[in-house]
């Protein structure tokens, strides 16, 4: 799920980044016509992702800022998880073969 949020975070940010271009330089109304929508359901996917990978309050806080709101989510999700994995021990193969008695082999 983190990686359907992170990609959308960079549609969302990207597409806003050309429509600002755009509506400060030349204003091609194409490309506001093709980017506007995109823009839109990028930052839908990025609110709904966050709200499906996280039950944390912050991350989903974090989403609903459009434009930069789908990377600082994603970064505080992942955060969030990594410090969660940590908490747990999850990753530290040593220490849970320790606990399991896995790998104490005497003959």
């Amino acid at each position: 799920m983190t990686v359907l949020l992170r990609t959308a975070a960079r549609v969302e940010l990207l597409s806003l980044l050309v429509l600002l271009a755009n509506l400060a330089t030349v204003h091609v109304a194409g490309v506001a016509t093709l980017l506007g929508p995109l823009h839109g359901c990028a930052y839908l996917v990025v609110i709904g992702a966050t709200f499906a990978a996280t039950g944390r309050t912050r991350p989903r806080l974090l989403a609903l800022i459009p434009g930069i709101g789908g990377a600082l989510a994603a970064r505080s999700a992942a955060r969030n998880t990594a410090t969660s994995a940590a908490r747990n021990g999850a990753g530290n193969t040593a220490t849970s073969a320790a606990r399991n008695g896995a790998g104490n082999t005497q003959v």
